[in-house]
Parts: C-alpha cells; sequence; structure tokens
C-alpha cells in the first residue's frame, strides 16, 4: 500500500494507482476527457493536470502512479487556471456550434467547459473543416474532433481493425482514416465503437430521423415498426428512465405516440431465424464431408463486414440465414402484409436497432427479395429513436403499459436473449437439442456460451454427439478465434460472432454514458426476460409455427430459402 494525501484526505491504495484512480476512490473527481481505464491513458487532453508538492511542474493524473508520501492538490490556483487554458484552448480547435450536435446535453466536453465557467475563448477559432461523405451509415466531423484517439485505440486495440490513424503534424495534427483512404475502402465494419467512445459529437451514425417523420406525415404509407431484443434494455436511457421503469410496454406506447400504424417485436424472427439456422446446421452436420467447417452465424452485420474483408475465403462457412432485421422486413411486405390486408407497395418497413451497420444492411441489394423495394425502409438506432421521442415531448412519466400489435409481436425468451453475447448459439442450441430429441431440454442446460468472456468455448452432448461450440464477441476476440481455427489449433462446429464487445447489447447504436460500459448490464436484462417468459423456446412461438403452416411450409423450404436466405458472396460492402 502505499501511503498519500489529496486535497487534505490522507488515503492509502494499492501500489500502482493512478492519481486518477486514488482520488476516485475518495470521492474526487478530477475532470478529464480522453481518458479511458486500460484503454486510452495517454494524457493527451491534458484536462487532468494536478500539482503535487515537490514537483515544480503540473503532471498528469490519468497515467501518473502515486508515490509514497505524495501531497497532491487536484484543484489548486495552479490548476485552475492551467485546466482552463487548455479547455479553452481545444474549444479554440473545435466546432462550438453545440445547439446544432447531436451529443447537445451529452458531451463531457460542454459539461467541463460549464463547469470551468468558460463563457467565451480568447483565442483564434481555426475548427478543421468537415469532408466526408454524409450518406454513410458513419459520420465523422472533424471540426469537432479534440484528438483524444480514444476512437484510434478502440478501433486498434478491441475491434484490431486500425481504420483511424493521426495525420498531419502540428497545428494540423487530426485524425483520419488510415493510409488516407475513404472510409469505403477500409475493413471497417460500421460497428460505431468508435462512435460510442467519442466524448464528443466528432463521430455519430447518420441521421434518419427526417425521413422516418417524412413517412410518418405521408398519408399513402402504413408505417410497420420492428424492435431489436437489446433496444428494450437501454432505450429508457436516453429520456431518463430507471432501467426498472423503461419497459417494453412503455416503449410500446411511445411509439404508438410517435405515430407508427403496427409494431411489432424482431423476436419473432429471431425465432425464425433460429429454426432457419438451426435447421441448416442440422443438415449441415449430418453430412459434414460436404461442408467446410465451422458454421459461423450470420446474424451481425458488422461481423458479415468484417469476414468479407479479412477472411474472404471462409464467406462459405456463414450460415445463408438472413439477420432478424432482414427476415423481418421480407415477412412484412409478404405474409405479414397477407394476414393484415394490407397491400404491400404501402408498407414503410422500419427497424429500430442498436446497431450503426444495420444501415449498411437494409441497402444490400442481395437481401430484398420480396419485390417491393427494400424489405427494410429504414433504421434507426435507438439513440435516434430517444431523440424523436423528446422532439415530441412525449413525458416518460405519462407512457402507460401498452402491447404490441396481435400475432406477430410474440417471441420466446430465446429470441429476446439474441441481443447478449452467446445468446443466438444458446438459443440456437435449445432448438437443435428439440429437432434431433423431439423432447426441450432444460433451458439452463447451456449456461457456458454465457457471459462477457471476449472468447468462450464448450461442448455438449446431444442424443449421444458431441458438438463443439465456440462464442466471440468484439472484432479483436474475433480474430484470435479464427487464426487458432485456421491453423488448426481448434476445431468448432457451431460459432457465434458479434462485432461488438458483449453482443447488440453494447452495440454501437446504444445511448452513450462517456467512460462507463453497459453490455453486461444490459445483457443480464435480457436473461432475466427470458428467464421470466411464458415461451422460452423459438419452435413454440405460435406466430413462428403459423407463418410455416399457412406460407413458408417449413424450415429451409424453396420459400424460406427464397425470402429467408442469402447469398454473401453478392454482398456489396460499399452498399
Amino acid at each position: 500500500m502505499v501511503k498519500l494525501t489529496i486535497d487534505g484526505q490522507k488515503i492509502a491504495v494499492n501500489e500502482g494507482t493512478t492519481i486518477l484512480e486514488a482520488a476516485l476512490e475518495v470521492g474526487i473527481h478530477i475532470p478529464h476527457l480522453c481518458y479511458l481505464k486500460d484503454l486510452n491513458d495517454i494524457g493527451a487532453c491534458r484536462v487532468c493536470m494536478i500539482e503535487a508538492e515537490g514537483i515544480d511542474r503540473l503532471i498528469t493524473a490519468c497515467n501518473t502512479k502515486v508515490e509514497e508520501g505524495m501531497v497532491i492538490h487536484t484543484n489548486s490556483p495552479k490548476v485552475r487556471v492551467t485546466r482552463k487554458t487548455n479547455v479553452e484552448l481545444i474549444l479554440s480547435d473545435h466546432n462550438c456550434t453545440c445547439a446544432m450536435c447531436v451529443r447537445g446535453g451529452n458531451c463531457s466536453l460542454q459539461n467541463i467547459a460549464n463547469d470551468l465557467g468558460i463563457l467565451s475563448i480568447q483565442y483564434k477559432a481555426v475548427p478543421e473543416k468537415a469532408r466526408w461523405n454524409n450518406n454513410l451509415p458513419l459520420i465523422r466531423d472533424a471540426s469537432k474532433c479534440i484528438k483524444c484517439m480514444r476512437c484510434i485505440q478502440v478501433c486498434d486495440k478491441i475491434q484490431d481493425l486500425q481504420v483511424w490513424n493521426l495525420t498531419g503534424s502540428g497545428y494540423r495534427t487530426t485524425v483520419g482514416v488510415s493510409e488516407n483512404k475513404k472510409l469505403q475502402e477500409t475493413g471497417c465494419t460500421l460497428c460505431g465503437q468508435c462512435i460510442t467512445h467519442c466524448p464528443v459529437g466528432a463521430l455519430r451514425e447518420r441521421d434518419d430521423t427526417d425521413k422516418m417523420l417524412a413517412a410518418l406525415a405521408d398519408p399513402d404509407k402504413i408505417t410497420m415498426v420492428q424492435i431489436a431484443p437489446a433496444v428494450r434494455t437501454a432505450w429508457g436511457e436516453g429520456i431518463g428512465l430507471y432501467k426498472e421503469e423503461s419497459t417494453l410496454g412503455r416503449l410500446i406506447s411511445a411509439l404508438r405516440r410517435i405515430g407508427f400504424d403496427y409494431i411489432f417485436d424482431t423476436t419473432f424472427t429471431a425465432d425464425l431465424t433460429i429454426m432457419e439456422e438451426g435447421t441448416e446446421f442440422l443438415e449441415r452436420f449430418k453430412k459434414k464431408e460436404e461442408y467446410r467447417w465451422p458454421m459461423f452465424t450470420s446474424c451481425c452485420p458488422g461481423w458479415v463486414r468484417y469476414v468479407k474483408s479479412q477472411y474472404p475465403d471462409m464467406v462459405d462457412n456463414l450460415s445463408t440465414a438472413k439477420s432478424p432485421q432482414q427476415m423481418f422486413g421480407a415477412m412484412s411486405k409478404t405474409f405479414i402484409a397477407h394476414k393484415l390486408g394490407i397491400p404491400p407497395e404501402k408498407i414503410f418497413s422500419v427497424s429500430i436497432m442498436p446497431c450503426v451497420s444495420k444501415k449498411y444492411e437494409r441497402g444490400v441489394e442481395a437481401v430484398n427479395d420480396a419485390g417491393y423495394g427494400s424489405d427494410v425502409d429504414l433504421v434507426l438506432t435507438t439513440r435516434e429513436l430517444d431523440r424523436m421521442i423528446r422532439a415530441d415531448h412525449i413525458q416518460p412519466d405519462d407512457l402507460k403499459e401498452e402491447t404490441f400489435d396481435d400475432i406477430f409481436g410474440e417471441g420466446s425468451g430465446a429470441g429476446v436473449i439474441f441481443g447478449a453475447t452467446g445468446g443466438v448459439m444458446e438459443a440456437a442450441l435449445r432448438t437443435a437439442y428439440f429437432l434431433l430429441t423431439k423432447k426441450n431440454p432444460n433451458t439452463e442446460s447451456f449456461r457456458k456460451v454465457r457471459g462477457l468472456n471476449g472468447w468462450k468455448e464448450a461442448v455438449f452432448e446431444i442424443e449421444g454427439v458431441a458438438v463443439k461450440v465456440a462464442v466471440a464477441s468484439g472484432l479483436g476476440n474475433t480474430r484470435k478465434l479464427i487464426e487458432a481455427i485456421r491453423s488448426g489449433e481448434v476445431k468448432y462446429d457451431f460459432v457465434e460472432i458479434m462485432a461488438c464487445p458483449g453482443g447488440c447489447a453494447g452495440g454501437g447504436g446504444q445511448p452513450i454514458h462517456d467512460g462507463f460500459e453497459l453490455a453486461e448490464e444490459r445483457g443480464k436484462i435480457l436473461y432475466g426476460l427470458d428467464s421470466t417468459s411464458n415461451i422460452r423456446f423459438s419452435h413454440e412461438n405460435s406466430a413462428v409455427l403459423k407463418t410455416y403452416k399457412e406460407f413458408l411450409e417449413k424450415p429451409n423450404s424453396k420459400r424460406a430459402h427464397e425470402l429467408l436466405h442469402t447469398n454473401l458472396n453478392d454482398w456489396d460492402l460499399n452498399a
């Protein structure tokens, strides 16, 4: 233990603790912008400067370790003046049009500037000009970049993709796409982790709320919306609801207040995905010599983009099943339209997703098979949904518990856990067990694939047959797993990959809480919802059974392949 004094408080902390961490242990918050624990501790922003007696210069708290007998002042006159000057210099290089920023009210720089009482800047403003293709799902506004380098570190250390890098020198130093390429020319998966880790509004998703409002106002359009599993765990965070208050029923109520005509649950097609993907796996498994192994899940478009750009020779290892989003889009303009008596050409199909890459996926021509334009017409992130709720001045306290529209609002607990890492694998194994044995397993049988470990593996025995599976989330972990497969170090039958750490619960379209990772907490909510669900298995979803009986015939039928499967080799990464 190391003894020291911080702002008059005598404390003892473990050797190796940083000054920033030591201060937090006694409730002293030292302002900082660039720091992220275990990820970015380079002291780039110089906002966390503190004064240590006996040292004639100020030092950074985020990456300076405590020493025995230190006496530290975190807010001395010298510190206050220097910190304010440093923030003013950052602001002089920053587009300060906060009223038109997507991060207004949720911006670390804005909060620090307000706390320091900065009401004007004494330096000449020289923000960088923004040069970007604003039609891309991921938008970078260079004029707001504060060069904290978080995006670089997340992309390098967590996702292992090296999309971003520093360019230029001196005051021209900035963050740009590596090797001066266009974003479309890199291996960017559009996972959006750089967005959720940016402390300001320099990175964001393309905002499609204006298109949504235009569709809602169009009398010739019938708006049909699907809600992804992970959205229900996070939507209330952006409008000030506690997790106990942000129920699915209130979310449905908010969407009705906004004006959607039909509101359904993506867990319906998550269950449909399991029927298709699980059946496909069993068919491949019975004819192992005819296929390349392992078989990978294909629900995550960020992962699909990754394998196509990094390991194109392994694309055929992926399941041909579309994602739940795209399956719902195909069903919305075929079977659902038929059951509801709606002309399919009038349907405007919308999905609310925790994901940025879903905006890309909906534009891929190879996934549009219903025959009425795009199967999914528009994708909104959880953040965009929250902005629409706030824009309509919907008061959270006024929201009542409401239910999905009939038939296609039904989903199983297995469909709900799609939003957590390991959830797709567990849901598939539950149904694969049933398809092989004609009886349901104990729902706790596949717990080994749960949890936030970046790479998990397990062996399950079904009717005397061993099935070896693996689960990875985060693309850095994915690269390690794939390299191990390619080298022959490991062998699996079935592998689930999610591009974002923690799965969709930690998706790039989820609400941002600077410095906090909430994927694990949100994932626990999904497993809790599964445990209390009346239906725990995808093959028991009555909406799914009706869909096969009246329309698709059976899993992997000719019609099912036409509407619910895709040739991933045909996906255009520039869509």
